[in-house]
C-alpha cells in the first residue's frame, strides 16, 4: 500500500493569502494543492460579469501607491505594465451637500467646521505620527483616542459617522490602533500637492487572481475551485493531519495551511481539535457585508470615494470605480458600489436582491435627485460573511497565532494581520510568510 501523502501541501482557500503562499511553494518545486468553494480565484477580490459581459471585482478594490507587496508580485508575473497609479477624487456628503476632500485646500474650504475646526482636522496627521509605538493605544477606544486630539466638534461631524456606518453595532468597541493605522497609511500616500495617489491593476484584481492560479497550474501545482473542505482526517496517534475532507473526496498532504475566516476555519476543525482551541478562533467577531454593485449609463458624480457622514445613511460611502479607472473600461458603463458593513441578524442581510435594490436606491436618489431608476442598466450584490474582523480593545492578547493544535497545519487569516487592517497588500505578504515557514518543515525541495 502507498502511504505516500498526494501533496507536499494542501491550501484551503484560493484568495490572495493562499495563492501567494502556493505560488511561492510551487515555485521551490513543492507538490502544492489549492482548494476553494468558490467558482474562481480571488476571495473577496474575485471579479464578476454583468449580463454584456463587462467584468468588475465584486468588493471595491485599489491599493495604494506606499504599498510593495502587490507590485512586487506584478513585477514578478511580468504583469508590470497592467499597473495604473492613478490620482483619487475624494469627497463627504454632509447636511445634504456634496464636499471636495482630495487636497489641504479643499479641507480649508469645507465650512461645515470652524477655521480652527479645521486647522485641528489638517494636524491630525502629524500628531497621530508622533504614536511609534501600537501597543501604547489598544487598551483606548478610537473615540477615546482620537477625540482628544482633534476635539468634539472635528469628531462629531467627520469621524463618529464614518466610524459608526463602518462597525455598526461594534462601533464603540473597536480600538484605536484601527484608525492609526488608517490615518498614517492615508497619510503617507499624498503627492507633492497633498493629493493622493493609489494603484490599480487593470481590469480587476480576480484577474491578478488568475494569473496567479495560471502560473501555479504551470509549474505543476493544482487550483481546485467549487470543493468547500468540510473536516480533517487525522493520523492514526491524533498528532497530525493527515488529510482534509471534502464532498468530491479526500485530499492527502504533508503540511496543511488554512485561509479563510477564522469561524470558518473552527467549523473544519469542529470534530478533530480541543474546544478551548476552538473557542479561541470563535472569540474574534467579524462584521459581514452587503454590497451593491451598480452598472450605470452615466456618472452620478466626479468623485471616486464619497465619505456619507449624513446621519440615517445606511452606507459607509458610494465608491464611483469609473471616477478612478476609466469608464472605457467598461464598454462605456459606469460602475457604482455602495458597501454596507452589518451584523447578519440586521434585517437588511435576509432582503432578497429586489428589495435591497429598493431601499438602496431610496437613499442613492436623496443624495444624487436626478438619479433615475432608468439609468441602472444592470446590478449584482455580493454577500460575505465574514469581511471585516472586529479588533476590539487589547486585541493583540486574543487573537489566534498561526500555530494549530496540530504540528502540520497552520493559519493565516485576514484576522490575523493586525495591527494592520485586511487588505491584498497584507494578504500577498502574509500568503509568503506562510510559504516560508512551510518550506522550512518541508526542508526545502522534496
Amino acid at each position: 500500500m502507498n502511504n505516500t501523502p498526494d501533496y507536499d501541501v494542501a491550501i484551503v482557500g484560493a484568495g490572495f493569502t493562499g495563492l501567494s503562499a502556493a505560488l511561492d511553494l510551487a515555485r521551490a518545486g513543492q507538490r502544492v494543492l489549492v482548494l476553494d468553494g468558490d467558482s474562481g480565484p480571488g476571495g473577496l477580490a474575485g471579479t464578476f460579469q454583468f449580463r454584456d459581459g463587462v467584468t468588475i471585482e465584486k468588493f471595491y478594490h485599489h491599493w495604494f501607491d506606499n504599498d510593495s507587496y502587490v507590485p512586487q508580485l506584478v513585477r514578478e508575473l511580468g504583469l508590470e505594465g497592467e499597473i495604473q497609479i492613478m490620482p483619487s477624487k475624494t469627497g463627504m456628503y454632509f447636511n445634504g451637500r456634496h464636499w471636495r476632500l482630495s487636497t489641504p485646500l479643499d479641507l480649508l474650504r469645507f465650512k461645515p467646521l470652524s477655521l480652527i475646526d479645521r486647522i485641528r482636522l489638517g494636524l491630525l496627521v502629524l500628531r497621530v505620527r508622533s504614536v511609534k509605538d501600537w501597543r501604547a493605544i489598544e487598551h483606548l477606544t478610537i473615540r477615546e483616542w482620537l477625540e482628544p486630539l482633534c476635539g468634539k466638534n472635528v469628531y462629531r461631524i467627520v469621524w463618529q459617522p464614518l466610524i459608526e456606518n463602518k462597525f455598526g453595532i461594534f462601533a464603540d468597541a473597536i480600538n484605536a490602533v484601527w484608525m492609526w493605522k488608517k490615518l498614517v497609511l492615508r497619510g503617507s500616500t499624498r503627492d507633492a500637492k497633498g493629493g493622493e495617489q493609489l494603484a490599480y491593476f487593470k481590469g480587476g484584481f480576480g484577474r491578478l487572481a488568475q494569473a496567479m492560479a495560471d502560473e501555479i497550474t504551470r509549474l505543476g501545482g493544482r487550483v481546485q475551485y467549487g470543493t468547500p473542505v468540510s473536516s480533517l482526517e487525522l493520523t492514526a496517534d491524533g498528532q497530525q493531519v493527515q488529510a482534509v475532507q471534502t464532498a468530491q473526496g479526500r485530499y492527502t498532504a504533508r503540511e496543511f495551511l488554512f485561509t479563510p475566516a477564522l469561524p470558518i476555519i473552527a467549523d473544519i476543525f469542529q470534530s478533530s481539535a480541543k474546544a478551548d482551541w476552538l473557542a479561541s478562533l470563535r472569540r474574534v467577531k467579524y462584521l459581514a457585508n452587503a454590497c451593491l454593485v451598480l452598472q450605470l449609463d452615466r456618472s452620478l458624480s466626479d468623485t471616486y470615494w464619497l465619505n456619507v457622514n449624513d446621519p440615517g445613511f445606511p452606507f459607509v460611502g458610494v465608491i464611483e470605480h469609473t471616477n478612478f479607472d476609466s469608464p472605457a473600461n467598461y464598454d462605456g458603463k459606469h460602475i457604482v458600489f455602495l458597501s454596507r458593513y452589518l451584523a447578519k441578524e440586521d434585517p437588511l442581510w435576509a432582503m432578497d436582491d429586489a428589495a435591497y435594490l429598493d431601499f438602496a436606491l431610496s437613499h442613492l436618489q436623496r443624495m444624487f435627485p436626478a438619479m433615475q431608476r432608468d439609468w441602472i442598466r444592470d446590478y449584482q450584490i455580493w454577500r460575505a460573511d465574514y469581511a471585516q474582523p472586529v479588533t476590539e480593545r487589547n486585541y493583540s492578547s486574543y487573537v489566534p497565532a498561526a500555530q494549530t493544535p496540530f504540528a502540520n497545519a497552520r493559519i493565516s487569516t485576514m484576522a490575523q494581520i493586525y495591527p494592520e487592517d485586511r487588505g491584498t497588500n497584507y494578504a500577498i505578504r502574509e500568503g509568503r510568510a506562510a510559504a516560508q515557514a512551510l518550506l522550512a518543515r518541508l526542508g526545502g525541495k522534496h
